[in-house]
């Protein structure tokens, strides 16, 4: 058995969450070579490399995937955002079992099964840990009642704007939960009114009434909202994994507010070489479900190929366009198990001709 002690530097997990517009994904911009899952479309005014936006849970699953098995595209994974992601859970889950809608399942059994595909992604960004690839994980951050069952009263706190079992898997999963916010403070006026002042971005590290955040990195309880503060934690090479001496973490010189404003211009944002994806040489009809074509655009299935499958499962027959399979079918059977199609045409491909 081989025992080992230090600190062992190796690839981070990290959530960042707070409100619209405060960051967020400039943030993440720059993580060393990072790569986007847009899943909410809020990247493009940075130069920053990005997958396509996903229409479906599986999109997801073939970005990760394609990751995964080219592990040199980049070191850094973003998800942007969680929130958005529980969404096209959700219609993954409401597809696959023909409902219209979450609560569709009666009991809250839906957020369930809900909450399942949502660790199954999880899972999977686990996996390009494994490989030394960093995921940041981005959300939006709601403010919500709260009250403690040992005590009288309620209070409000920010949380994540994730549903109630998604939330906590979320954090648990995380190396480091990170909340932003603007730093407001009341002033009494000489007409004895009141009014807020201040709106400085911080980033706040540890455990509040108000909030959930934690790190492992001794971070102060608050710092400033920039990359500087975690660099020293983050790996920005994604060979190996190292045990090393515990560093102490840096003393950052607060900025000024207004110039930190200049973290959120386009020139400041590091450049990352596009990512490459497969070219698709196959035409794709009209009057389909978008998340039906980008799930051909991806790849590179025909109409046609679709067709044989289906046919060959004894659905419809062969010369059924697809349109004219109705959106039942579609969103049930062919973008729910759009895996197991991908393999039976593969299948279809490889049979010897006589």
């Amino acid at each position: 058995m081989n025992i080992s002690s230090g600190v062992i530097m190796s690839a981070q997990k990290i959530v960042i969450y707070g409100p619209e517009g405060i960051g967020k994904s400039t943030m993440a911009s720059k993580f060393p070579s990072p790569v986007f899952c847009d899943t909410e479309g809020g990247t493009k005014r940075l130069n920053v490399s990005r997958f396509d936006r996903p229409t479906s849970m599986e999109m997801v699953i073939k970005q990760i995937e394609y990751v995964k098995q080219n592990p040199n595209v980049c070191k850094t994974f973003v998800l942007d955002t969680a929130d958005w992601l529980e969404k096209l859970c959700g219609q993954s889950v409401c597809a696959s079992a023909q409902k219209k809608g979450i609560e569709d399942f009666g009991y809250g059994k839906g957020y369930v099964y809900q909450s399942e595909a949502f660790g199954k992604i999880l899972n999977m960004l686990e996996d390009l840990i494994d490989i030394h690839i960093n995921v940041v994980v981005l959300a939006h951050a709601t403010m919500r009642k709260f009250e403690q069952p040992d005590e009288m009263g309620a209070y409000d706190r920010w949380e994540l704007k994730l549903d109630k079992r998604n939330a906590p898997l979320l954090k648990e999963w995380a190396d480091a939960v990170f909340f932003v916010n603007y730093k407001t403070y009341v002033e009494k006026t000489d007409n004895n009114k009141y009014k807020a002042t201040g709106g400085k971005r911080v980033m706040y590290t540890e455990h509040n009434p108000c909030w959930d955040a934690k790190n492992r990195y001794g971070l102060d309880r608050e710092v400033p909202f920039e990359y500087s503060v975690i660099s020293p934690f983050i790996p920005s090479d994604s060979t190996t994994t190292t045990v090393v001496s515990e560093p102490k973490p840096q003393q950052v010189v607060t900025s000024d507010p207004i110039s930190e404003l200049d973290d959120l211009v386009e020139d400041d944002v590091p450049t990352s070489p596009p990512v490459e994806q497969q070219a698709t040489n196959v035409p794709i009809p009209e009057g389909l479900p978008k998340k039906l074509v980008d799930l051909m655009k991806a790849d590179n299935v025909s109409e046609e190929d679709i067709q044989l499958v289906v046919a060959q499962q004894g659905y419809f027959p062969q010369d059924t366009k697809i349109k004219d399979y109705g959106n039942e079918f579609i969103d049930g059977w062919l973008i729910t198990f759009w895996d197991k199609v991908v393999e039976l045409i593969n299948q279809n491909n490889d049979l010897p001709f006589d």
